[in-house]
């Protein structure tokens, strides 16, 4: 296929595309252990066994690196929160699926993305905020409905807005602390963290 002055168009393999999602992880990893501003273009090549300008072929900057790692994240936690959101279950226990699917695009094998999100925003230029945004704006209405789903239940009181970003603050910020192999599984924290917010069931 050629453009119409007979160029050839350039087309993306499926190794380009394997390539480029590994070192997508790769610049998730390092930018999770250095920071956006302390990791260079050179640390990123060395990880991921490419020469100094490789990266370059598939992100034209070390911006679009960042603004790439955070739009998986919030693209693999929109997966995982909608195909919990879809399930026949009880408030009480679909919100402890629905921390537990969060706690996983934290924590998981190879998932360094959201971390990069919570930490690193103020790296992102204005004029890639929007895209971003719009994605965490989507992953935020489904958490939104969870809160009010546990409202009307009788879980959760409270005003609903705040609620929702008390729950999700308190989920991220176990990145700074909790330690995958530690004194509990990811399903335990899940289980602690959903009887911590939510209410005993009224007596009858």
């Amino acid at each position: 296929m050629t453009r119409k002055g007979g160029t050839p168009r350039k087309r993306r393999s499926a190794g380009d595309a394997n390539r480029r999602d590994a070192l997508l992880r790769v610049c998730a990893r390092l930018f999770r252990e250095k920071g956006f501003d302390g990791t260079t273009i050179r640390d990123i090549s060395t990880a991921a066994g490419m020469h100094s300008g490789s990266p370059f072929y598939h992100f034209r900057t070390k911006q679009a690196m960042l603004v790439a790692v955070m739009e998986q994240g919030l693209v693999e936690g929109l997966r995982k929160t909608e195909a919990v959101m879809a399930l026949d279950l009880a408030p009480r226990e679909k919100f402890e699926r629905m921390i537990r699917a969060h706690l996983d695009t934290i924590f998981g094998r190879g998932n360094d993305f959201i971390p990069v999100l919570l930490y690193d925003w103020r790296s992102v230029t204005p004029a890639n905020r929007a895209r971003i945004i719009a994605l965490r704006d989507r992953y935020d209405a489904l958490w939104q409905r969870m809160v009010d789903a546990l409202c009307e239940a009788g879980l959760l009181r409270g005003d609903r807005g705040l609620l929702r970003l008390l729950v999700l603050g308190a989920i991220n910020w176990s990145a700074k602390w909790y330690r995958p192999g530690g004194r509990a599984s990811l399903d335990e924290l899940a289980r602690t963290a959903s009887e911590l917010f939510l209410r005993a069931p009224a007596r009858r």
